[in-house]
């Protein structure tokens, strides 16, 4: 049984995106309570940003651009949203991830967008973000280098096979697809520990008051008409504006 609900969690990750950057619905948590959301973060340097492949995605609208060469002088990024503020704060780990993240912020590409999903799962206790089209298959017109993380706990309760980790509460994660380097622009917000494969980079984590915000949305449960377990929140989450500093 349990074998089941996991499965159905994954899927509920990857289900939302079928473009070629999106598991997770291009969008699944991953949390990493102490280095990957330390607010100490250094900047990336430029031999890190160098090594990053970003990549054209065929078709598809590319409004800002493929990230610059240089790298930003950023360790958060605030989310104006109608149901409050979301600070986080940016891990110094993943710089490719972070990079692209900064650069979307920053040139307004998250400005206007809705947060598409809430998951209620167990295993999977997510709010998921970032997509321009607001249905799981919008992107920022190209694609990210994956960068999971190595330092998640274990699920001790893992029976799968799937070597299932644990996104903790506050993760803030890239969302993708079940195929390499598919990431975009979405992304998820762990309200509660989610047990999933170690694929989503973990690339931030929200403050006090971003989950407090978080747990009132999460807490409306889904819009009616939907699923019990995955659809548009029932509170309407709109990011108003993304900064950078």
């Amino acid at each position: 049984m349990r074998l089941l609900v996991v499965l159905l969690a994954v899927l509920a990750l990857s289900g939302c995106v079928s473009r070629t950057a999106g598991d997770a619905s291009s969008g699944t948590t991953d949390d990493a309570p102490t280095a990957e959301g330390s607010s100490e973060t250094e900047d990336p340097s430029a031999s890190d940003i160098e090594s990053c492949e970003y990549v054209e995605t065929p078709g598809e609208e590319a409004p800002v651009g493929l990230p610059p060469a240089e790298p930003v002088d950023a360790t958060r990024v605030e989310l104006d949203t109608s149901a409050g503020e979301l600070t986080i704060d940016l891990a110094d780990d993943v710089p490719c991830t972070v990079h692209s993240f900064v650069h979307l912020a920053g040139e307004g590409f998250y400005d206007g967008t809705r947060c598409h999903r809430l998951t209620t799962v167990a295993t999977l206790k997510v709010l998921q973000c970032g997509d321009p089209k607001a249905d799981g298959t919008g992107g920022p017109g190209y694609t990210i280098p994956d960068e999971p993380p190595t330092t998640l706990e274990p699920d001790p309760n893992d029976s799968s096979g799937q070597g299932l980790v644990i996104y903790p509460r506050g993760t803030v994660a890239m969302a993708k697809t079940a195929a390499p380097n598919s990431g975009g622009s979405q992304f998820f917000l762990v309200y509660g520990d989610s047990t999933i494969p170690p694929d989503y980079a973990v690339f931030g984590m929200l403050d006090e008051g971003g989950l407090t915000a978080l747990d009132a949305v999460a807490a409306r449960g889904l819009a009616p008409g939907n699923s019990v377990q995955d659809g548009p929140p029932a509170q309407q989450v709109d990011i108003r504006t993304a900064s950078v500093s």
